[in-house]
């Protein structure tokens, strides 16, 4: 397959994180032949920056002193992948340099709020200089060195591609950065690095990069620049700010998202099983860009990289990169013969040679999705993902960046989670969508911004914030099926935390607060006093509002909350069965819901791609359980039959049958991921 560029081509990425001590283990021939037998088609390899790993002419440029005395290292390497068809990316990292280069210019590195320099693992062992954080505004990381660096590796180097690791600035109150704060803002930098402009951290790598890409695009211009896009705030400082997609774009022609597994945090503070799902879902939530790459690393933390993941759980995270239609890009410490944990190797070429077998089927395909959740990296929005990925019911991401009228119009529902903040042109928008039909689930335990909104949701302007609330309960008060569906014997369900009092004015109530039966101190006994005194008021906990031709429900509480605290089924299903609710029958549906089953579905012209990746069990998974029987429905588009379905990457039998507009598909066995191909005339 040809497109315009190599890397709009599938892609299946080994990152090679060289060891300087192993250089002289180093047989170019032999990586090469690796690459080819674990069915990558693309290899990252360290060239400069931290050491260059050829013979670098430019000054306090540190040169790996592994290095052959002989020959050219990286043009070996780089002949011998080309040789293969193998592309070559190269990756610079220029955020820190050796002591030594601090000594003569100390006005490129990062000062301290005391004029003291960053040392980046200080206590670390070994016959090793001390690495130092450099500036990101000064000369290091600019023209005085990143740049020439840069220009020499092109003119010197046929490599493929370049990758910037970790291009992010750290925090500096250096002159240069003082004097560039002042000509952003019109005023001091703070003292107080959590009171930095919101944005200062982007616009300073915007234009440490740009400046970077206009200096390599004038030797090469058909090489592509790859940049890390992390689709959260750039320092964590600002909940509800993510990156904008925009600003990585204007500087790169390629962004790659990390979703690194770390178990090495321990079961409690695990990884949530979505996490490759969303990183790839926000790497692709503006329409019109490329596929981005899906960076997995094998080990379980970097304080454990010389270890690799238990293979199940490898494996689950790295299939869900193209499931949700990102290149894997693999992350490994070593080559194939340093490699200290050879057993993942097995993982990296058994999961390629499965995406070598659905991958072209990919290319152009278009997500079919039901809903479209507003994404502003919080909690609550996490919630969301939590909920919809747990119960397989597909759905897109619009950022706070790209709120798009136009766009929500090919979604039956939009979710808007606890604490989102909109502004005047998203409520207008949100406004124009219901009216023409759509239906938006707001979520709010909060009074901020009530008075934008309050006429959407049907509500009196008069709303109260509860405090923490504890043994209280939802009721359900209408008899909507849909809202009922599985709690047909049930009369209350589980409430804590915040809600918001709201006084309906148009609204329907849909369901009730239960309030507290008991502090925390006397819910366990005596039992002969766990009666509820108040089982049933008129204090709406849903409600739903009629908007145009379309309809907002409105959650007073944060069913996010409870799903990412306490994974209870009912809120589970209570979410389900909000999605349902107001988004009809959803064109895509489980016979069978469980937690760990994770679904894609995607559209490419006459063809519908079903993605089912199984990680069903206790986490981290240590074996595989095969799902036996995945059944699902789909409603086609109008006017198509089945002609037939395939299992694309694992061999097993497929049965299907069609009814009118809808199909019913049952895989016999899942075992670790499939893609389905339904073929339609």
């Amino acid at each position: 397959m040809s497109q315009k560029n190599w890397w709009e081509n599938p892609m299946r990425v080994i990152q090679y994180n060289l060891q300087v001590a192993d250089t002289p283990k180093m047989n170019p021939k032999k990586i090469a032949q690796e690459v080819v037998d674990d069915y990558g088609n693309a290899v990252v390899i360290n060239v400069g920056g931290i050491y260059a790993w050829y013979p670098s002419k430019i000054r306090h440029h540190h040169i790996n002193e592994f290095l052959p005395q002989k020959g050219d290292l990286l043009k070996e390497l780089i002949d011998a992948f080309h040789a293969k068809d193998i592309k070559v990316i190269a990756r610079f990292d220029f955020s820190k340099t050796d002591d030594l280069v601090y000594l003569e210019r100390p006005e490129w590195f990062v000062k301290n709020r005391d004029g003291s320099p960053l040392i980046f693992g200080k206590d670390r062992m070994g016959p090793w200089t001390q690495l130092l954080t450099t500036c990101i505004n000064g000369g290091y990381r600019n023209e005085e060195l990143a740049v020439p660096v840069i220009q020499e590796v092109l003119k010197g180097y046929d490599i493929d591609g370049i990758f910037f690791n970790a291009p992010h600035p750290d925090n500096c109150f250096c002159e240069r950065c003082q004097k560039k704060y002042h000509e952003f803002y019109n005023a001091p930098l703070p003292e107080d690095s959590d009171l930095f402009g919101w944005d200062w951290h982007s616009r300073c790598m915007k234009d440490n990069v740009k400046l970077i890409y206009d200096a390599a695009k004038k030797v090469r211009k058909d090489v592509p620049i790859i940049l890390y896009y992390w689709g959260y705030d750039l320092g964590g400082r600002h909940e509800g700010l993510v990156d904008n997609l925009d600003e990585r774009y204007a500087t790169a022609d390629l962004i790659c998202t990390e979703a690194q597994n770390i178990l090495s945090q321990g079961v409690k503070d695990m990884p949530s099983i979505w996490k490759p799902l969303i990183n790839m879902k926000i790497g692709n939530a503006v329409p019109g860009y490329p596929r981005p790459f899906g960076i997995i690393h094998s080990c379980p933390g970097m304080d454990w990289r010389h270890t690799g993941m238990p293979k199940p759980e490898y494996m689950y995270w790295m299939a869900q990169v193209m499931a949700n239609n990102a290149h894997l890009w693999h992350s490994i410490t070593g080559f194939n013969d340093t490699v200290t944990d050879k057993r993942l190797l097995a993982g990296v070429r058994e999961i390629n040679q499965m995406i070598a077998a659905c991958e072209d089927e990919m290319v152009d395909a278009k997500p079919l999705s039901q809903a479209l959740l507003l994404w502003n990296g919080t909690n609550p929005a996490g919630g969301w993902v939590d909920g919809m990925a747990n119960m397989q019911y597909p759905f897109d991401l619009m950022d706070i960046h790209h709120i798009d009228g136009t766009r929500m119009k090919d979604y039956a529902v939009v979710i808007v989670p606890d604490g989102f903040v909109l502004d005047k042109a998203t409520v207008k928008v949100l406004k124009t969508y219901m009216t023409g039909g759509g239906h938006v689930i707001f979520e709010k335990s909060g009074a901020g911004g009530i008075e934008d909104i309050n006429t959407l949701l049907g509500v009196k302007l008069d709303v109260t914030e509860s405090h923490d609330l504890t043994a209280s309960y939802l009721r359900i008060e209408t008899k909507d099926t849909k809202i009922r569906r599985g709690f047909e014997e049930v009369t209350f369900l589980p409430l804590r935390k915040r809600v918001l009092y709201m006084k309906p004015d148009k609204a329907e109530t849909l369901m009730t607060l239960v309030p507290p039966f008991a502090p925390m101190d006397a819910v366990g006994a005596p039992p002969e006093r766990a009666s509820i005194p108040v089982d049933q008021t008129d204090i709406p906990m849903m409600l739903v509002n009629k908007v145009g031709k379309g309809k907002a429900l409105t959650l007073a509480f944060s069913l996010s909350g409870l799903i990412i605290d306490y994974h209870l089924e009912d809120h589970y299903w209570l979410m389900r069965n909000c999605l349902d609710y107001m988004g009809g029958d959803e064109p895509f549906k489980m016979e069978r819901n469980v937690a760990g089953l994770l679904t894609s579905v995607y559209q490419n012209g006459d063809k519908i791609l079903v993605h089912l990746v199984n990680g069903i069990g206790q986490r981290p998974l240590v074996g595989i359980a095969p799902y036996h029987d995945a059944a699902f429905s789909i409603r086609l588009p109008k006017g198509k039959k089945v002609t037939g379905v395939a299992a694309s990457i694992e061999d097993e039998p497929v049965t299907y049958s069609q009814k009118g507009d809808t199909a019913v598909v049952q895989l016999s066995k899942l075992s670790i991921w499939n893609m389905l191909v339904i073929n339609l005339a």
